[in-house]
C-alpha cells in the first residue's frame, strides 16, 4: 500500500474571518457587578438549594409549610428563587441547626421579616428553646446513667442471663422461672 498525502480542501472564496481578540481583563468592579447580576437573577430550585445548603426536597417542604412564600414560577411551572428566597432558606437552615421547631422557626421568621419587631419576643422564643434543650439534656443524661449501670451489671459472657434484657423486659427482681414464662 502506498501512503498518500492527505488532500487539502479548497479554501472558500471570500473574506477571512477576523482573528479572535483577547478579552480585556476584568476589573474588580465588573467582577462584582457580574456577581450581583448573577445573584439577583432568579435561579432554579437546585441552584437555590445548593446556595442555601439544603436539599431540594426541604425547599419544597418549607414552601409547603408556608415558610417560603411567593416563589415565582416560569410559564412551565418551574420554581424560580431570588436572593431574598435564598437568604430566607439560609435563615431556616440555621434555625434548624440550632434545633428550633418548625413552629418556632415560623415565629422567628415572621419577627425577622418585621422591621418593627420587639427583640423581647425573639429573646422569649430563644430562652424557651434553651429551657427545653436543658430538660432534654437532663433526660438524656438520666438515660445514659441508667444504661451505664445496666452495662456495668452485665457479665457480657456466653451465659444467657442478661440484666440489660431483663430490665428492658421489666423482669428485674423476679425469679428465673417466671422470667422464662414471660417470654
Amino acid at each position: 500500500m502506498s501512503a498518500q498525502a492527505p488532500q487539502r480542501r479548497p479554501r472558500a472564496a471570500g473574506p477571512r474571518p477576523a482573528p479572535a481578540r483577547a478579552k480585556a481583563p476584568a476589573t474588580a468592579a465588573t467582577a462584582t457587578a457580574t456577581a450581583h447580576a448573577a445573584a439577583a437573577s432568579p435561579v432554579p430550585i437546585g441552584t437555590a438549594a445548593a446556595r442555601a445548603g439544603v436539599s431540594q426536597r426541604m425547599v419544597r417542604h418549607y414552601e409547603a409549610l408556608g415558610l417560603l412564600r411567593g416563589v415565582a414560577r416560569t410559564d412551565g411551572g418551574y420554581r424560580q428563587y431570588n436572593s431574598r428566597d435564598i437568604h430566607t432558606l439560609r435563615f431556616i437552615r440555621r434555625a434548624r441547626d440550632l434545633g428550633f421547631s418548625m413552629e418556632e422557626i415560623a415565629a422567628l421568621l415572621g419577627l425577622w421579616q418585621d422591621q418593627r419587631r420587639a427583640s423581647r419576643e425573639v429573646k422569649r422564643i430563644a430562652q424557651a428553646h434553651i429551657d427545653d434543650l436543658g430538660r432534654r439534656i437532663e433526660s438524656m443524661q438520666a438515660m445514659q446513667r441508667s444504661l451505664q449501670q445496666l452495662v456495668g451489671c452485665c457479665q457480657g459472657d456466653g451465659r444467657p442471663d442478661c440484666p440489660i434484657l431483663d430490665d428492658l423486659a421489666g423482669t428485674v427482681g423476679t425469679d428465673p422461672e417466671s422470667r422464662a414464662g414471660k417470654l
